[in-house]
């Protein structure tokens, strides 16, 4: 079997947020759901929108039957092999955009770029000319292989010295997007590979800066420090014994898409140089050797920014990292599994807005004669509001399966919010037990009304008995009895569903929750539940959920006497 050269997506996200994502597990899966290689976080996106193989030697992208298809460089495709800066697109506009980055591509574009600058055998030169291609081949490789951006910037600092015939190099770093702060020297080499120290680097660094600012050329400049105001009278000629110096500024590249990557030439966006000097000869910056080393400037200027985006986006990683493994527990507490026969039944799912969601439901078995249900939705999102929804969970493991102990659980659970969030958190609950009998006996604080539904389609709702809990002290919870009918289904919701918007802002609402649930009001719970969702996912197609988006469907279904 080939062995597969490494490969990355260059991710553009709606909000101009830019990452890298390597494609380190085959096949790589592209979607809006969770659980493929690369979350798309558009509602315009397919569940499971294309894939991303690797066979016959080449990577290719493949079509899952997708609603919008995959757009490659501007032409819809069901298939096709990847090639180095292809776009890829998803059919909607202002969507995410994918560019596809191959590094064995990328060496050999850097070689053909080198090979149109290097001089024919036979010119004079050609020894040199061979040191200077086996340099750029380090960069390359490092380009390619080097997880370490130390490694590749050292690479890009002796390619520099083996252009330039320079003797010592130093590629200096801005700490911080501060213009008054200080250049520090991150890499120091000299023209043998041996390593210097900073302190090697004896012109004032004043000076340096100053070039900087002043640059005419924005890749390749000389200047000679020992011309300009200002040196200390120890910095002689004699001192620094220096014939030749070498600025190359390494700026920030902005890219507005991937067929139009531009410099910018403000002194705030300069992120450092390589400085290079020759006590000896005179550097070698003939026309060819310039645009050898605007070449190398942009790579290193391009390793830099995406080290950049890095270590932005290190801290973000880090913490989905931590949200997606909260996310996979807090999953874990929803029903592994819920009753598909006998005389209760029943269906429901969570999807969270973000990593982590502020709703809760659960469903459990009493006794052979009673089961308990709960739906819960904490005010506000993000981690506090599901580690509370956590909390709730906890408060109903325990809770008894007899109708009485409803009202009293519910003012404990007020008192409990209170006591540990001062009001400054609430949560809406719908508390439920069903008994064989067909007794529905519930509490309702505060959460949106549930619907029961008849197998003809008729609709009723279960108003709120009280507050919601944590709000008041002393608030009173009442607990409401019904008697169901064969057949009956209770719809619990959160309110992300009413909430969820088209395209144009159009809230799916509840009179078009009524429309779906008397449409299918003669399937089971399972099917009913399946049903709510589909509607809501055609509803938000290339709109936004804000919210989380809970559906619980139980079903009384007593056996035919």
């Amino acid at each position: 079997m080939p062995e597969r050269p490494a490969a990355a997506l260059l991710v553009l996200a709606p909000s101009g947020q830019r990452s890298r994502v390597t494609l380190d597990t085959l096949p790589f899966s592209i979607g809006r759901q969770s659980g493929n290689s690369l979350v798309l976080r558009d509602n315009r996106t397919s569940r499971n929108h294309c894939r991303i193989i690797f066979e016959n030697s080449a990577y290719a992208i493949e079509d899952l039957n997708s609603r919008h298809g995959i757009w490659v460089n501007g032409q819809r495709v069901a298939g096709h092999v990847l090639r180095n800066s292809d776009r890829i697109e998803f059919g909607v506009r202002d969507s995410y955009q994918l560019t596809f980055s191959s590094e064995k591509q990328e060496f050999q574009r850097l070689l053909g770029q080198w090979g149109a600058t290097a001089p024919s055998a036979g010119e004079s030169g050609g020894a040199s000319d061979l040191v200077k291609l086996r340099s750029l081949v380090e960069v390359a490789r490092a380009l390619q292989n080097s997880l370490s951006t130390k490694e590749v910037l050292t690479a890009v600092v002796d390619a520099s010295l083996a252009v330039t015939r320079c003797e010592r190099g130093f590629l200096l770093l801005r700490p911080s997007r501060d213009n008054d702060a200080d250049l520090e020297v991150s890499v120091a080499r000299d023209n043998t590979g041996g390593e210097l120290q900073p302190d090697d680097l004896r012109v004032p660094r004043h000076l340096i800066r100053r070039a900087l600012a002043s640059r005419r050329d924005l890749l390749s400049m000389s200047f000679d420090p020992l011309e300009e105001q200002g040196v200390r009278p120890d910095m002689t000629v004699a001192q620094l014994e220096l014939r030749s110096v070498v600025c190359l500024p390494l700026i920030r590249l902005r890219s507005g898409s991937p067929d139009d990557t531009r410099t910018v030439s403000a002194m705030e966006d300069t992120v450092g140089l390589i400085y290079m000097d020759s006590r000896v000869t005179p550097a070698d910056l003939s026309s060819g050797n310039r645009e050898l080393l605007q070449t190398l400037a942009v790579e290193a200027s391009t390793i830099l920014e995406n080290a950049r985006l890095i270590e932005e986006e290190r801290g973000k990683i880090r913490m989905e990292d931590e949200l997606k493994l909260a996310r996979e527990i807090q999953q874990g507490l929803q029903p592994s599994s819920m009753p598909q026969s006998g005389w209760f039944r029943a269906a429901g799912s969570s999807s969270p807005s973000t990593q982590v969601g502020g709703d809760y439901f659960d469903v459990r078995q009493n006794s052979p004669a009673s089961w308990t249900a709960v739906v819960a939705d904490v005010s506000g999102k993000g981690v506090g509001s599901a580690l509370l929804a956590s909390l709730l969970q906890g408060t109903f493991l325990m809770a008894s399966g007899d109708p009485a102990h409803i009202a009293p659980r519910m003012a404990r659970l007020n008192e409990f919010l209170l006591e540990r969030t001062r009001g400054e958190k609430y949560a809406t609950v719908f508390y439920c037990i069903v008994d064989v009998s067909g007794l529905l006996s519930y509490s309702n604080a505060g959460h949106c009304a549930p619907f029961l539904v008849s197998p003809d389609g008729r609709l009723r709702t279960l108003n709120t008995t009280s507050m919601p809990v944590g709000m008041l002290e002393d608030a009173p919870f009442q607990m409401i009895e019904r008697e169901l009918a064969p057949g009956d289904k209770l719809v619990i919701y959160s309110d992300g569903l009413t909430e969820a918007e088209d395209a144009d802002g159009a809230f799916f609402d509840t009179e078009r929750l009524r429309l779906c649930l008397r449409e299918n009001a003669a399937l089971d719970a399972a099917g009913l539940h399946a049903a709510l969702l589909e509607c809501v996912d055609r509803f938000t197609e290339g709109g936004t959920v804000r919210d989380d988006i809970t559906a619980l469907v139980l079903e009384y279904a007593p056996p035919r006497v």
